[in-house]
This record gives structure tokens, C-alpha cells and sequence, in this order.
């Protein structure tokens, strides 16, 4: 295997809503560029960056992959992403480790809800990126409504750089409006394309369109304007290098065209990576920590070698694999490396490169450049790797909390020997679920970013480890909260005999904005209460706080203000301040007019125009509040907020509505307040649940 200088390689990213054809449309160009000696399918389960058992049977992407297409003496990398809202935070990970986006839109459904979410993370990551208009081959698609949906939601920057020869069923070409010449391909797909005059229906629009692409490359480049006015137009190569310095500086995101199943136009998308995404070596010095300050790392390979890890796949025969991008520096086979988080010292033997679900073997790794290794002891998701004389961390990619929990038991004795082991395994590749112990119901809790996510880690605990488990209905993660304000009293007195218990404070409790969580403040003066027994008020109200008043959910959204107290010389103490603090909790609990906050989810839904009705009287009755509705063909999409509570059986009630032709996602938003009815039934189930407690321990 070759190996390449950084300024020879491109890391792309492929990004995009589910099911725009991501995945396929990496096959074919792994297949031009004879990285594969056939044209792999999703449908088939053989492409090359689907390669999990979860992703074949369900036909969509799950976890990012890897695949490297060598063209024009350059190295690509393929940076395959999920599209769908619950497997998205792998997505936002990932693009850490690229150096440009590929938006992939749909050329009949347009640009869809995630496609905006990734647009979002490519801003957030300031990747340079492009637009490929996908599908055109399939019924229903039209590249003109599409680029006026790319237009609409990305604005003016977008610019053509291709057009379509032919739609539908008839899509059998692209013209290149940079160099003004058509490409038309066969039917076998072999991905290249034959070179000829621009068809003679198309001239004009082709023209036209030209014309508008110079106009946008001249805008932000003072040489080319001047040549511009002064020749009316530019030449190829003119035209050429101003696009590579447009798309660098993010004026222009060019739309090119094509279709991933017919493999037309792939040979023209590697030629436009290869010429107009840049190479890492000319991104801007990577910020990061060292020796507790700020500092930047360029790319380069004379730097000290540093790594940033930014996926981590538990693979049960080959142990942990670890993927990194080199940030600098020059890493070789068999180096040693230090972890800056824990300081502990790895051995990266057999590095290689990563094409799907195989590593093949190199020597080194160039500044820029991605690779793989695997059985690192203790590296993880977010690690940076380091030449031991300069440890730089880079910072990592926060994942967003899960927004459903739902309760996991092992089958059997022997599954529950075995549930550590796989979960700490699938944890480590997968850092947006959490298992935890709920101390309340004394139940595991395995909380990932939907139903799906969730079944296909029980999915995989199955595969790959043997150990078969149950999900139960989630836990509906209350929160309790204040509506109005309490001043008052907390005073805890004993006497025993020998040292009593003495403390007392004052306290004001009043609400705080939805999201605010918790603030304590101190105001006391003149020492009323010693300054070392404060900690233990807040103590006090926290741990208070954490147990919940009405029902037993954390309270949330509250400040509270220690402002006066007494305290006595020799029975005063910090366990006497904290029970002070408890009972001054409970009683501003009752004064602040307590409630309950339920998370409230966002939910859209795609179905079918005729079930449109149906399904928004459904969320109705679920207290669904509807946000907003667009038709595109004869889908509907709903958008809609629903409390997590009423979306529990959803999945099974949309699929029984719509014969299984509708589809939906949902994301938590926020936290708002139950009704009074529906308040009361969760106190008077929390009491119950409490009193078969305690009888089961009497």
C-alpha cells in the first residue's frame, strides 16, 4: 500500500438525510477508481462502508465508516456518515476528521431535515463543502425543484457547477460547466464517462449557466473581476483555479449532479475532490492544550507527532479498533505514543488504512492523513495521542445527552455474567448512550438517542457477545420545579445528652428559567452562620433536592439564597446545618407552588398525503402541539412537539395508522410543565409505588 504526503490526500465527508444515497454512491466511486472490481449495493449488503450486520439488515448507515479511493495520484478519503436523527451524534464526530463535506441531497425529497442538522455541524466544523444532487435517474426526481429547495434552505452561494443530460429513467449524463463539455455514460455503470459537445437542447441553459458561475468566482477575487469586465468572460483553467479558492474561503458551495445506483458522474465527482477540496496540510493550525496553555499545532509533518482519536469500534475478534486522524508529525509502525488524558503510554502496532471493515497495512502515517489500530489498551473516543517530549491535547467532540432510557434485563444468569463485559465494550464505540443504575427503582438503564438506537445495541450485545437481554418501557425522566417564591425558616435541634445538634437557617427560594438547573447563593452577614457550616446548607438542599417533593423526581430550575441563621458554639455542626437545610427545603417546597416538568420531544413524521388527517388528530390526543406541515410529492411531513410520555407506543401505533408507510423521528427539546390531571396521576402512582416498597420491605 502507498503511502501519501498529506498535501496528496483529501478527507471528505459524506453527509446528508438518511437513505439520500450516501453509502451507494461511496461504492461507486470505490468501484471507478478500482478500489473495488465490482459495483457493490445496499440492497445486496456488500457495500464496502455498510458492513455491520445491523446496517445490511436494515439497509441504512449506522456508524461512520472509512474507505480510501486512490485517483490522480491523490488519496481520498471517504468519510461514510449516518443520516438519520438517532445515529446523527456519530455524524457530528466524525467530520472532526475532515477536511471538506459532500452534502448529499435527495433529487426527488430535496433537502430534508437532516441535511440542514449536518449543514449545521459542516458551519460548526468550518468545513469547506459541496452539494451533489443525487437520485436524478429515479422517478419523480427533478434537479431543478432540487436546486431551488439547496437555494432555498443554503442561499445564493450555492452554484451550479453541473447539469443534468436527461431525467428519470433517462439521466445519462453531466454537462461540466466549467469547461463547458458533456459526459454521457452507459448503462453498465462502469462510473466513466465519454466526453462530447454539450447536446444542443442544453446550450442555452448551459450558457446561462456558465455565465452565472464566473459572475460568482469573479465576485471575491479582485484579478479575476478585472479580467472579468475586461473580456466579458474567463477561461477553463481561470475559472478553475478561482472555484479551488472560492470553495476554500466558503463563498461558493458548487452543486454538482449525478446518480449513486447508476454510478453517473462519480469519475467527475473524484476529479472535482481531487481539484477543489484541499488538502489538510493547508488547514488553518489546530488550537489545543498544552502545558495548560493555549496553543496551535499546524499539519505538518516536521511538528511532533500528535493523533487525534475520533472512533473507537469494539469488534469482538479484533478488540478495540481505533481510528485517528494525524494531526502532526509523522507516525510509524510500531511507535509509541503517550495518551495525554490518562498519561499512559500505547504501542501502535499495525497501523494501516481503513477500507470498510479492513485495515490494510502502511509503514507510516503522514501529518493529514487517517489510519487505524488496533488493541489499544486504554485510548478512547476524543484522545489525543502523543510524542512523549510534547503533550498536546486536542479538545473532543461533547455528545449530547440521550433523550430515552429504557430498563435492560439479562434473560439469564449467565447473560448477566456476561452484560458487563458487553456493555463496556459497546459503551466505548458508542459515546452517546449511557448505562447506569437507577438508585430510585435499583433497575439498569441502558438511555441512547432513540427506540431504534437502543434496539440495535441490544442488537449487537446478541452478535457480538452472546448475551441475550429484554427492554422494558422507559422511564419517563420527570423533573419537579418551583412556580412561585418561599422564604423560610430551617432549624434542626437535639438534645441527647453531651453534645447536642443545633442548626438554623434562612433561606429564599424562587424559580429560575427551564434549563437553569440549580444556583446557590450566599448572602449572609456578620456571622450569623460560620462561613465553614455554608457548604453544608447548600449540601443539604442539594441532596434534598435530589430526592424530590412531590413525587419523587429531582428538583430542577431553583435558586436558593442562604441569608440569615444562628448557630450555637459547641452543638453546631455541618450534619446539623444539612438537616437545618432539608427540612427549610421542604418547607419553601410547599410555599413555591411545586410542579412537575415532563421532557417534551420534537417529533416529525413523513407519511403519506392521505394519512395526513389521521395522524394529526392522533397527536392531538397524544397533547401533541403541531409545529408545521410541508408536502413534497405526495409525502406529508408533520412536525410536531409531543411529551415523551404519550410517544412510548408510538413507533407500533404509526405503523398500524399507515400499513407501515410512514416514518418518523424525535429528538428531546425541553422540559415544560404537566397538567394538573395528569400531575396528579403520576403523584398517586409515585405514592403507590412507594407504600408497595415499603410493605415489600416490612
Amino acid at each position: 500500500m502507498k503511502v501519501y504526503e498529506g498535501t496528496d490526500v483529501r478527507n471528505v465527508a459524506l453527509i446528508g438525510h438518511g437513505h439520500s444515497g450516501k453509502t451507494t454512491l461511496a461504492a461507486g466511486c470505490l468501484f471507478t477508481a478500482g478500489a473495488t472490481n465490482r459495483l457493490t449495493r445496499v440492497d445486496e449488503g456488500t457495500t464496502i462502508t455498510d458492513f455491520d450486520d445491523d446496517e445490511i439488515q436494515r439497509k441504512l448507515t449506522i456508524s461512520t465508516a472509512l474507505a480510501f479511493a486512490e485517483w490522480s495520484k491523490k488519496k481520498i478519503n471517504l468519510i461514510d456518515t449516518p443520516g438519520f436523527n438517532i445515529f446523527i451524534n456519530d455524524t457530528r464526530a466524525a467530520m472532526r476528521a475532515a477536511d471538506a463535506a459532500l452534502v448529499v441531497v435527495d433529487g426527488v425529497a430535496g433537502v430534508e431535515v437532516q441535511t440542514e442538522k449536518v449543514w449545521g455541524f459542516a458551519d460548526e466544523f468550518d468545513l469547506p463543502r459541496a452539494i451533489l444532487i443525487n437520485k436524478l435517474d429515479r422517478e419523480r426526481s427533478d434537479f431543478e425543484r432540487t436546486l431551488a429547495s439547496v437555494q432555498e434552505k443554503f442561499g445564493r452561494l450555492a452554484v451550479p457547477i453541473q447539469l443534468p443530460i436527461g431525467s428519470e429513467k433517462d439521466f445519462k449524463g453531466v454537462v461540466d460547466l466549467v469547461r463547458m463539455k458533456a459526459y454521457t455514460y452507459a448503462m453498465d455503470g462502469d462510473g466513466k464517462g465519454k466526453e462530447g459537445e454539450i447536446p444542443s437542447g442544453l446550450a442555452d441553459a448551459a450558457q446561462k449557466a456558465h455565465e452565472a458561475l464566473i459572475e460568482m468566482v469573479a465576485e471575491g477575487n479582485d484579478a479575476l473581476m478585472e479580467e472579468f469586465f475586461e473580456k466579458g468572460t474567463l477561461p477553463a483553467e481561470h475559472i478553475q483555479t478561482g472555484l479551488e479558492q472560492a470553495i476554500r474561503e466558503r463563498r461558493i458551495y458548487p452543486v454538482l449532479c449525478g446518480s449513486g445506483l447508476r454510478n453517473i458522474g462519480s469519475d467527475l465527482l473524484l476529479n472535482f475532490m481531487v481539484e477543489n477540496f484541499p488538502a489538510p496540510t493547508v488547514h488553518e493550525p489546530i488550537p489545543g492544550q498544552l502545558n495548560g496553555q493555549e496553543v496551535q499545532r499546524a499539519l505538518k509533518d516536521s511538528e511532533p507527532v500528535s493523533a487525534y482519536v475520533f472512533k473507537t469500534v469494539a469488534d469482538p475478534f479484533a478488540g478495540r479498533l481505533t481510528y485517528f486522524k494525524v494531526i502532526s508529525g509523522i507516525v510509524k509502525n510500531d511507535a509509541s505514543l503517550v495518551n495525554a488524558r490518562t498519561g499512559g503510554t500505547e504501542r501502535l502496532a499495525h497501523i494501516g488504512v481503513l477500507a470498510g471493515k479492513t485495515i490494510q497495512p502502511v509503514n507510516e502515517i503522514h501529518a493529514g492523513d487517517i489510519g487505524a489500530v488496533a488493541k489499544l489498551k486504554e485510548s478512547l473516543t476524543g484522545d489525543t495521542l502523543d510524542d512523549k517530549s510534547s503533550l498536546i491535547s486536542y479538545p473532543p467532540v461533547q455528545s449530547p445527552e440521550p433523550s430515552i432510557a429504557f430498563a435492560i434485563l439479562a434473560k439469564s444468569r449467565q447473560d448477566e455474567d456476561r452484560l458487563s463485559n458487553g456493555i463496556q465494550r459497546i459503551l466505548e464505540e458508542d459515546q452517546s448512550l449511557r448505562f447506569y443504575r437507577d438508585p430510585q427503582t435499583k433497575e439498569f438503564l441502558l438511555a441512547g438517542s432513540g427506540q431504534q438506537h437502543v434496539e440495535v445495541i441490544v442488537s449487537r450485545l446478541k452478535k457480538r457477545y452472546g448475551v441475550d437481554v429484554e427492554l422494558k418501557a422507559p422511564k419517563i425522566p420527570y423533573r419537579e420545579t418551583v412556580r412561585g417564591k418561599a422564604d423560610v425558616q430551617g432549624r434542626h435541634k437535639k438534645q441527647t445528652g453531651g453534645h447536642g445538634q443545633f442548626g438554623d437557617c434562612w433561606i429564599r427560594m424562587e424559580p429560575l428559567p427551564r434549563g437553569g438547573k440549580f444556583e446557590f447563593a450566599n448572602e449572609v452577614f456578620g456571622g450569623a452562620i460560620p462561613r465553614n457550616f455554608i457548604p453544608a446548607v447548600e449540601k443539604g438542599i442539594v441532596e434534598a433536592a435530589a430526592n424530590g417533593f412531590l413525587a419523587g423526581f429531582p428538583v430542577v430550575d431553583f435558586k436558593v439564597t442562604v441569608y440569615d441563621g444562628s448557630y450555637h458554639d459547641v452543638d453546631s455542626s455541618e450534619m446539623a446545618f444539612k438537616l437545618a437545610a432539608r427540612k427549610a427545603f421542604k418547607a419553601a417546597m410547599q410555599e413555591a407552588k411545586p410542579a412537575i416538568l415532563e421532557p417534551v420531544m420534537n417529533v416529525e413524521i413523513q407519511a403519506p398525503v392521505e394519512y395526513a388527517g389521521d395522524l394529526m388528530g392522533d397527536l392531538n390526543g397524544r397533547r401533541g402541539r403541531i409545529q408545521g406541515m410541508d408536502t413534497k410529492g405526495s409525502t406529508q411531513i408533520i412536525r410536531a412537539q409531543v411529551p415523551m410520555s404519550e410517544m412510548l407506543n408510538y413507533q407500533n401505533d404509526l405503523i398500524s395508522m399507515t400499513q407501515g408507510r410512514a416514518s418518523f423521528h424525535m429528538e428531546f427539546d425541553h422540559y415544560d410543565y404537566v397538567p394538573a390531571l395528569q400531575a396528579e396521576k403520576i403523584i398517586a402512582a409515585a405514592k403507590a409505588a412507594k407504600t408497595g416498597e415499603e410493605e415489600e420491605e416490612e
